[in-house]
């Protein structure tokens, strides 16, 4: 049984006109073939952009068996993975012909390369205006063996810790129903160290060292800058430590309404959550399970939920509070030193909003440091995202009508019908969407989806402590 989405109108959806920026045809960018070093734990990664040389360099952890290294498998996702970070420096120039002369590929990993480089990159071609869709060629040698040999994992799950509230109702739900797993991240810091801490798990942790010559390039001109899509990065990344490391699941933790796009541009729906979408999900997943034999499983444990769901999940413990955070300000590149929550940005107002109809209000403002709700500042980014003006953020916010259905919820709440915000917006809120409309939306907000890719038996446990 699939979910009947209740979106609003598609004119709620903006569509921009594309003003064709095309790069002379000999630009190029080469992808070379990684090497890994088991005993430092140093996987390299070189990259060529027309005459510009980078290398990136992953650390991870030592220790692995010297099967696992040269197993077909490991092997494969290596290579894979060198095609995947590719994307933050590919970006700077965005050309159209992609090289690969050392990583061969079957057809569905070639669909795979090209899908990360056209919708993982589809919010840069957006805000950039280039016309790329459709237009990429991929230069590699072919592999004919479309499924690897089986590897040997361990039956246990490799968790993907993000700092926020999603990944850590994963691991309430996990806990609850008995299943094994270990706290995963890449660069770890800030709220992802501190929920670690409260989780009292071992984590596997990964240092991701860019080339500083991207970076610095990124902010020159002449040069292009934007979005990657980073869960498609950093599950590529937990792909090699569950081979090299014996784990036989991958669990993310993205809801359904990541699936949901920003804008129309160059005839295509551009989703600035496209790597946690269903449809990613069931790509990656497929690819990952062909490098493996069908060893390595690949799910987000939160896809039946909306992000309301989530957040009402999230109340039946309180162990996080002091820790978390959903603000992206706290994963900028060069660190942060200021609150968890800035109180300032789209994604804090966002979950502010989600908290809001199931939380005591006295432990939101504990946790948030101040009533996001009460101050006419927030009001035009609380429009946004129920979608009553301008378009949909370019954050990993919800579906615009679970914001608006939520907003609905308060105007009928003792603790939150005075506030300012939710006072200011009622009547335009009624006057788009309708009553009726809005309490439908809430109900489904807390209706579990089937469109899921969760193993049975998992989703069976989880769907019955979830209740």
């Amino acid at each position: 049984m699939q979910r009947t989405a209740l979106l609003p109108p598609r004119p709620q959806i903006t569509y921009i006109v594309v003003k064709a920026s095309e790069l002379p045809v000999t630009e190029f960018f080469r992808i070379e073939a990684p090497s890994f070093d088991p005993a430092t734990g140093e996987a390299r990664f070189s990259y060529t952009l027309n005459d510009l040389r980078f290398t990136e360099v992953l650390t991870l952890p030592q220790g692995a068996t010297a099967a696992a290294v040269a197993s077909p498998a490991f092997q494969k996702l290596l290579g894979l993975t060198a095609l995947v970070l590719g994307v933050s420096y590919f970006k700077l120039r965005a050309p159209f012909q992609i090289e690969a002369p050392g990583i061969p590929l079957t057809a569905s990993e070639r669909a795979f390369v090209i899908d990360v480089y056209e919708n993982g990159l589809g919010e840069f071609y957006a805000r950039n205006e280039l016309a790329r869709f459709g237009k990429l060629t991929l230069v590699a040698p072919g592999d004919a063996e479309e499924r690897k040999p089986p590897v040997v994992l361990a039956e246990r799950t490799l968790l993907p810790i993000g700092g926020g509230k999603d990944s850590l109702v994963s691991v309430d739900l996990l806990t609850h129903v008995g299943q094994q797993f270990t706290p995963f991240a890449v660069n770890p810091k800030g709220p992802i160290v501190s929920s670690v801490d409260a989780i009292g798990t071992a984590p596997v942790y990964v240092t991701r060292k860019l080339d500083p010559e991207m970076i610095r390039l990124g902010q020159s001109e002449g040069f292009y800058n934007g979005h990657v899509p980073s869960t498609a990065i950093n599950s590529m990344i937990a792909s090699l430590c569950a081979v090299l490391f014996g784990y036989n699941q991958i669990a993310l933790s993205n809801e359904r309404s990541a699936s949901e796009g920003n804008v129309i541009f160059d005839g295509r729906e551009t989703n600035h959550q496209y790597s946690k979408s269903l449809g990613f999900e069931l790509l990656i997943a497929d690819t990952l399970a062909n490098a493996t034999g069908g060893a390595l499983k690949y799910f987000s444990l939160l896809r039946p939920y909306s992000e309301a769901r989530i957040a009402s999940l999230f109340t039946k413990q309180n162990k996080f509070d002091s820790v978390f955070s959903s603000c992206n300000r706290n994963f900028r590149l060069n660190g942060n030193d200021g609150p968890l929550w800035c109180g300032e940005c789209p994604k804090c107002h966002f979950v502010f909003l989600i908290f809001a109809p199931f939380m005591a209000k006295q432990r939101m403002l504990e946790i948030f440091g101040k009533n996001l709700l009460d101050e006419p500042a927030n009001e035009q980014s609380f429009r946004e995202l129920a979608g009553l003006t301008g378009q949909k953020p370019w954050e990993c916010v919800g579906e615009i009508l679970e914001a608006a259905a939520c907003f609905y919820t308060l105007t009928r709440h003792a603790d939150w019908h005075e506030d300012a915000v939710v006072r200011s917006i009622k009547a335009d809120l009624f006057a788009q969407y309708g009553e009726e409309k809005l309490q439908r939306a809430m109900a489904e907000c807390l209706t579990d989806s089937h469109d899921h890719h969760i193993p049975p038996a998992l989703a069976a446990k989880v769907a019955a402590y979830a209740v």
